[in-house]
């Protein structure tokens, strides 16, 4: 299964880590960058600890390491 997510309602989306790495669960995607219509950077915060690392937009449609929203 995947999820399904649009590029242009990605920035400050909510995202919960299925194998939380350091007790960090809860994303928010804080930076988006678009070039011809494509994502060409995508950032994520932890929400507790503040810690920024960028990732693959694409990594987020899967379900077996992420969820919509915090849960």
């Amino acid at each position: 299964m995947m999820n399904k997510i649009n590029p242009k309602k990605l920035l400050n989306s909510k995202w919960t880590a299925v194998n939380p790495v350091k007790k960090e669960k809860h994303f928010l995607v804080t930076e988006v960058e678009f070039e011809k219509n494509e994502v060409i950077h995508c950032l994520i915060e932890a929400v507790i600890f503040k810690r920024t690392q960028a990732i693959d937009w694409n990594d987020l449609k899967n379900k077996d390491s992420w969820l919509l929203g915090w849960k």
